[in-house]
């Protein structure tokens, strides 16, 4: 299986990590830390040195509770470490909802857009389509993210992601925006209890069951915090064991902070799995 992006066409048989770039100031795990463009362009390069196969830059904090910027803001943070990732070789990956930052992005050469809104705001849609190649991530996320977390409540939180996918899918595939441009994301932490959270996990089979490729961001993320009683800088351990496990159970991209580890984590699993 492949994903066709602005300029690599990915090969999916070996699972591929994506190393997080937040060039914000209030990102839940390393906010401020890559805010000023040298700090972020130091990391992209650090996060490559490390394994990671795509790097993925976003400007707004996704994080429960979190101000959205205004577009001219997140635009201003991303684009000159976009502009310096397409230099380095790798995919780059815009995480953004806005479409006026994508169609930036897009115009500078990005070649994937990672939508925590699955491409739901006005015209978003539109700035894929217009583009022959560009890939994209949609992921599944309950309200917004100031209050996604103030008790979210599923009849079946399986199905009701998986139809969600198959539906933001379908509108992409009715705009002409081909399959094998396509990722799907469950959104783990998303407008989502540490229940529905496993049950994603545990039953991820039926949502690659839709056909299109799964990316797994587990890194760091609250319901890590709740099983281990680990504060979010010291969640790599479990970090690194769900992605192991998302992989094990057929996701192709993990998302991921902690590149290093989790490259070499994937290293032994693979070497099991072609012994």
């Amino acid at each position: 299986m492949h994903w066709q992006t602005t300029r690599f066409r990915i090969d999916l048989a070996r699972p591929r990590v994506m190393g997080i770039v937040n060039v914000t100031p209030d990102s839940f795990s390393d906010g401020g830390l890559y805010a000023r463009p040298a700090d972020a362009l130091a990391h992209c390069q650090r996060l490559l040195a490390e394994g990671a196969d795509i790097l993925d830059i976003g400007g707004e904090s996704t994080r429960p509770g979190a101000r959205a910027p205004d577009a001219d803001e997140e635009l201003a943070r991303v684009r000159p470490v976009i502009a310096h990732a397409l230099t380095l070789g790798v995919p780059v990956s815009v995480d953004t909802s806005e479409p006026a930052v994508m169609r930036a992005a897009l115009g500078l050469g990005a070649d994937i857009v990672n939508d925590v809104r699955a491409l739901q705001r006005p015209g978003a849609v539109g700035v894929l389509a217009a583009h022959a190649d560009a890939g994209v991530c949609l992921m599944h996320m309950r309200g917004e993210p100031g209050g996604m977390q103030q008790d979210p409540v599923y009849a079946d939180v399986v199905a009701e992601v998986r139809d969600f996918l198959r539906a933001r899918w379908l509108a992409l595939a009715a705009a002409g925006i081909a399959d094998e441009r396509i990722v799907l994301d469950p959104g783990i932490g998303f407008g989502k209890t540490v229940a529905h959270n496993l049950a994603l996990m545990k039953h991820q089979e039926a949502l690659l069951a839709l056909g299109r490729p799964l990316l797994a961001g587990w890194s760091r993320k609250s319901t890590l915090g709740a099983l281990t009683g680990r504060p979010v800088g010291d969640r790599m351990p479990a970090s690194v064991a769900a992605a192991l496990m998302a992989v094990e159970r057929g996701a192709r991209i993990v998302r991921v902070h902690d590149v290093a580890a989790t490259v070499d984590a994937l290293k032994v699993w693979r070497a099991v799995q072609e012994a």
